[in-house]
């Protein structure tokens, strides 16, 4: 029986059923269309949809396993890069060893750019690809669950309720993670904590560590002993703008005024797509190193993973030009003055302190 059915992502016998039941399902098409061609007028999208299916449906007949899928993401990769970035480089990617299993434990920017820079990387130096760890919260509709599944992505099933179905659910996860790293020696990414540090404070959340213990607990194997079976690496990514910052900007100022922020339905999605197609300037992904020191309990390791992720972030003129301006002084840095300039009054001071966290957390740390 197949334990993990239901968080796994697709196996290559499954693509070619996925990939046709997408094609016909409506609302995949109309999301498309939408997007693609919000500009035409309505009555032209009943037209579109069809020419759009049409497109697809010989697109994907070239698709006959996980791999094709995800060199087809890949050309769509290099597209948005050129059209998005100014830069995109990548440090410490040369320690990594083929055909070994990492628990990349990340830094949390933006919902799809961060696994897929990562990917990108991995891709580009001959590397296996990450399976990526999603929340269930985004995937209310089920053709972005097909689709991130086929581009090798577990779920995380946050929306369980009670403890013992929360337990269930973790214990399932960490399982999954486990015999991902140690039985067929994958890949797998995984934000520091749940959510976006839409702040730009990054820290990892002690629970995750204990939901990876969870697995080799069970089996009586020591703390120390089961991180090493893990072989985790911090990673930090470090883009120079943010394509959804004043909207970040936007929620934490609702919720330091009213107490409350409240999401609209497909807040995410549309997160995601502003990912996407946003203007990210340079990006730099920095691989640490495989922690494999005795760290005896969960928060050493919190810790340990905590001084990588915040010393290896790559500090961009962004950063330093927030800073700046937050002291009062000249921002150093006219392209993002003009930024700034694009910016709502009452979401200044939250912006500028989102850009200038990362340096003034390697500032109190001693780090940079």
């Amino acid at each position: 029986m197949d334990q993990f059915h239901d968080i796994r992502p697709y196996n290559d016998d499954e693509v070619a059923g996925v990939l046709e039941n997408l094609v016909n399902t409506p609302d995949f098409i109309d999301t498309i269309v939408g997007f693609k061609f919000a500009k035409w007028p309505k009555w032209t999208r009943g037209m579109l949809a069809v020419l759009v299916k049409r497109v697809l449906r010989k697109e994907v007949g070239k698709i006959s396993d996980v791999r094709s899928f995800q060199m087809q993401v890949a050309s769509y990769m290099e597209r948005m890069i050129k059209t998005t970035t100014t830069d995109v480089e990548y440090r410490g990617i040369e320690k990594l060893a083929k055909n070994e299993g990492y628990l990349f434990l990340s830094n949390h920017r933006d919902i799809a750019m961060d696994p897929a820079f990562v990917n990108y990387g991995l891709y580009l130096n001959g590397l296996d690809t990450v399976r990526i760890a999603i929340g269930d919260n985004l995937l209310r509709r089920p053709f972005v669950s097909d689709l991130m599944r086929l581009n090798k992505s577990f779920i995380v099933k946050r929306s369980a309720n009670g403890i013992r179905e929360m337990m269930a659910a973790f214990g399932q996860l960490s399982d999954y993670i486990t015999h991902s790293l140690t039985q067929e020696h994958s890949n797998i990414w995984i934000a520091q904590k749940e959510g976006r540090a839409k702040d730009g404070l990054d820290q990892t959340d002690p629970a995750i560590i204990k939901m990876f213990f969870m697995s080799q607990k069970k089996q009586k194997i020591a703390f120390p002993e089961a991180m090493k079976h893990l072989k985790i690496v911090p990673v930090s990514i470090s883009y120079e703008y943010d394509p959804c910052a004043f909207d970040k900007a936007k929620e934490l100022h609702q919720k330091s005024t009213t107490g409350a922020y409240e999401k609209a339905e497909f807040e995410d999605i549309d997160s995601i797509r502003k990912g996407i197609v946003g203007r990210k300037g340079k990006v730099i992904v920095t691989f640490g190193d495989v922690i494999d020191d005795n760290c005896d309990t969960p928060d050493a390791m919190v810790a340990e993973v905590d001084r990588q992720i915040i010393g290896h972030y790559a500090i961009q003129s962004t950063n330093q030009a927030a800073a700046r301006l937050l002291k009062g002084e000249p921002a150093g840095d006219q392209v993002f003055e003009r930024y700034m300039a694009e910016c709502p009054d009452e979401l200044r001071e939250t912006v500028l302190t989102m850009y200038a966290n990362p340096l003034l957390q390697q500032q109190e740390r001693g780090l940079n």
